[in-house]
């Protein structure tokens, strides 16, 4: 008896013979119009700047069968599809077939405001699932869409339908670690509605994968609980193995390397009749199995893989274990029925004038009409039709998200405090201010809970399961974290993965536009692993996903902790990033006010996401001096979310120093003592650098952001030198020099860090309050 991972589907069911030809005969368009879609956009639309424009039509080929079952057989309007990158020309044929895209639209690939070269949700004209291009993320996106959906919903308490969640991905994808990470997590195990459809075609871009790859692949995601489905030869073959000599040729095609097979595709005739048998002992016995075939039957039973096999897919498919996530191995051909087929650099390679003029002759198409419809009446046009009929989606209404209230009111904070410890405190206080926020906020973290401050908050809503399970330590009296699972919780706990957590923070923050349905996720991490996650968080962000992700601690303020959980770059990550604003604040209740306002930017079309980077250093919150008076609070309060706000402002002043998150202390401490020495010094808090940064680029015309901060904080007739200062990269705050074109020190951490005492630390990077009075002297004694 064969087992889970060995068992391959057999090719006799799916759809009647009838339906089936029709099929096939939509899938030759499908694969008609993708490459021709490509051979346009390179040969055909006029490119004056000579620069390659590229595309993909070996990729997509391998594509074509695989895509023309789920969308004209099998795919309902409530199921999700994620497109590998390399096969958006399939989607886009696929979209025209179905009414979505028009004709002159196909002409449009890689050019400015036309198709994409990769799927995007965002960008592209017709339907697009998910965005894809990052290799591995747009595989791993549906499981997270799929945990997102079942949180939706048991947040709603709506009987949305599921649908599935289907990945389409290659087999090259498959060496992304980030695949592998996200496969075995535990949240993933009982995710019935996901299906991975690999495409097997056994190259990637440069070349044929070496060694025997499929069935390790099979066995890592059998143990991690997936249902594996395999589909390795088509009906063609599958007949020929019955007959004398057949199972000698299975075993031959199972046993030959990858390279030789992909040879033997570049073969024909009596080359190929003399090769396919090899040189070991059951040769002879496929030859004389071969021999009674002609030419042409022996080149397609070659190519006749369970992935271009219409019936076996359909089958595979209606076989899918709703009770556990599913993977089918559909083995392929690269550049299947191209003369590019099989060719290990066919990868981006482009068919000539004259193959493309063959191609249409064979697959009934026209090279002068490329993209001329079925005749009305057809069978093909009736099917298509009828696929567009039960594929569309009604359009539903966009439920706004919540007002965010700004403020709490509550008296600024006295006393010692941290901006992480904020964090858990805003969110406790969201709960009983505002409900109807927090019933929205979803936190998530890669098992550091409790060491970022959200214990109290995960305590009060508990742990989202979307079945209630039993918490153990429930009667210990020594537990404080309560781990309550149930479908009402509003924390989700990974595994020790940042790219899970960034990817289902995304997600999350894409309800509003799958579903109309806002979510306010928060996703926390250690900040010196922020730019692990970044790239997954970035393509989140791309695909509409607004989300809120929180590094914290963070800095070379973890002295103790050294150079590896010490962050340098995460700063300027904000600037750097579309679609995203960041905020360090330096006290408590500034964190809380920056958090609100990114709350109040999730769940909506014109929204943006949010990255707030806090620290655990204890800080003197009177510092801050927060006004009493309401209407000054208020100022604050609007100055702190716009990007800064004027601690210490001194009559005639000869400096500025301007200092950011936790060295703000630092900042007072220097500016006290260039006062006393004769050099009044202001002293001003950067709560956003990126909010700042584009208050720069506004007043020149280049950003659309408000500009009237920069007046606030730096007025042009109180201009004089300064020192920015913050711990992080120091080019961080260095573009404050062009507000009024000041002589500027800019100090920061440009080393890896070192254990020891704060006070060491930040002496050896130079970020300590003498360095900043030395810096601030050098820069009055250059003016003189």
């Amino acid at each position: 008896m064969t087992s889970a991972v060995e068992r391959e589907f057999p090719t006799d069911g799916g759809a009647p013979a009838d339906v089936m030809a029709v099929l096939e005969s939509v899938e030759r368009r499908v694969l008609w119009l993708a490459t021709a879609i490509v051979d346009h956009a390179n040969r055909v639309r006029p490119n004056p700047s000579g620069l390659k424009v590229g595309g993909h039509q070996a990729s997509s080929a391998s594509m074509t069968t695989l895509m023309t079952a789920l969308w004209f057989h099998h795919l309902t309007a409530d199921d999700r599809v994620s497109v590998k990158p390399h096969a958006s020309p399939v989607l886009h044929a696929v979209n025209h077939l179905l009414g979505r895209l028009r004709p002159e639209q196909l002409t449009t690939l890689r050019a400015f405001g036309g198709l994409q070269s990769y799927p995007s949700r965002t960008k592209d004209p017709g339907t697009v699932d998910y965005s894809t291009g990052s290799v591995g993320i747009g595989a791993t996106a549906p499981l997270w869409g799929a945990l997102a959906h079942r949180f939706a919903r048991d947040r709603y308490g709506e009987p949305s339908p599921p649908g599935r969640q289907y990945a389409l991905l290659g087999d090259a994808e498959l060496d992304e670690g980030a695949v592998w990470e996200a496969v075995q997590d535990p949240m993933v195990a009982g995710l019935g509605e996901v299906v991975w459809v690999v495409d097997l075609n056994r190259q990637s871009l440069d070349r044929v994968v070496p060694g025997a790859a499929p069935a390790r692949l099979q066995g890592m995601f059998a143990a991690a609980g997936w249902q594996v489905l395999t589909l390795k030869y088509g009906r063609l073959l599958e007949e020929l193995f019955t007959r004398p000599g057949g199972e000698r040729l299975r075993a031959r095609l199972d046993t030959m390397s990858n390279a030789e097979y992909q040879r033997l595709l570049r073969r024909q005739g009596p080359d190929l009749r003399h090769r396919l048998p090899g040189n070991g002992s059951d040769a002879q016995v496929v030859a004389r199995l071969l021999e009674g075939l002609d030419d042409a039957t022996l080149a397609r039973a070659l190519r006749n893989l369970g992935g271009h096999d219409m019936a076996s897919l359909l089958h595979a498919f209606e076989a899918v274990d709703d009770s556990r996530p599913t993977v089918v191995f559909a083995y392929t051909v690269k550049g299947q029925g191209l003369p590019t087929e099989g060719h290990p650099q066919n990868h981006s390679s482009l068919l000539t004038a004259e193959q493309m003029r063959h191609l249409a002759a064979r697959l009934g198409t026209d090279l002068d009409d490329p993209w001329a419809p079925f005749p009305e009446g057809s069978a093909e046009a009736a099917l298509c039709a009828a696929a567009a009929d039960r594929l569309r989606r009604p359009p539903f209404p966009l439920t706004a998200p919540p007002t965010v209230p700004p403020d709490s009111g509550r008296a600024a904070p006295s006393g010692v405090g941290t901006t992480q410890q904020a964090l858990g405190r805003t969110l406790l206080d969201l709960s009983r201010g505002a409900p109807d926020v927090a019933r929205l906020i979803v936190t998530a973290s890669p098992d550091v809970s409790s060491s970022t401050n959200l214990g109290g908050w995960l305590n009060k809503v508990g742990v989202w399961s979307h079945t209630a399970g039993h918490d153990w330590f429930a009667d210990d009296a020594e537990t404080i974290l309560r781990w309550q699972e149930n479908p009402t919780g509003q924390h989700m706990e990974l595994g020790i993965a940042e790219t899970n957590l960034v990817g289902l923070i995304g997600e999350l923050g894409a309800t509003w536009s799958r579903w109309g349905r806002p979510l306010l996720p928060i996703g926390v991490v250690y900040d010196p692993f922020v730019n692990r996650a970044l790239e997954p968080w970035s393509y989140g962000i791309y695909a509409g996903g607004r989300s809120i992700l929180v590094g914290t601690p963070s800095g070379v303020t973890l002295a103790p902790e050294g150079g590896a959980h010490q962050s340098i770059t995460t700063p300027s990550l904000g600037i750097e990033q579309p679609g995203c604003v960041t905020y360090e604040p330096a006290f408590a209740l500034d964190a809380e006010w920056c958090l609100r306002a990114a709350l109040a930017g999730l769940g909506k079309p014109d929204g943006s996401s949010a990255y707030l980077r806090l620290s655990t250093r204890p800080v003197d919150q009177s510092l801050a001096a927060v006004p009493t008076d309401p209407a000054a609070r208020e100022r604050r309060r609007h100055q702190v979310t716009a990007g800064g706000y004027v601690l210490r402002r001194r009559e005639r002043p000869a400096l500025a120093v301007v200092a950011m998150g936790a060295l703000v202390t630092e900042a007072l401490t220097a500016a006290d003592r260039l006062t006393a020495l004769g050099h009044a010094t202001d002293v001003v808090c950067v709560t956003s650098p990126d909010l700042l940064f584009r208050a720069v680029q506004a007043r020149r015309g280049l950003d659309r952001a408000d500009g009237s901060i920069l007046e606030q904080l730096f007025p042009a007739h109180r201009a004089v030198p300064m020192v920015t200062l913050l711990d992080g990269h120091p080019h961080t705050l260095a573009f404050l020099a062009t507000v009024n074109g000041v002589p500027l020190t800019a100090l920061g951490v440009t080393r890896f860090g070192q254990s020891g005492s704060l006070d060491d630390v930040y002496r050896h990077h130079g970020i300590d309050a003498d360095s900043v009075v030395a810096a601030a002297l050098d820069l009055v004694e250059a003016k003189a």
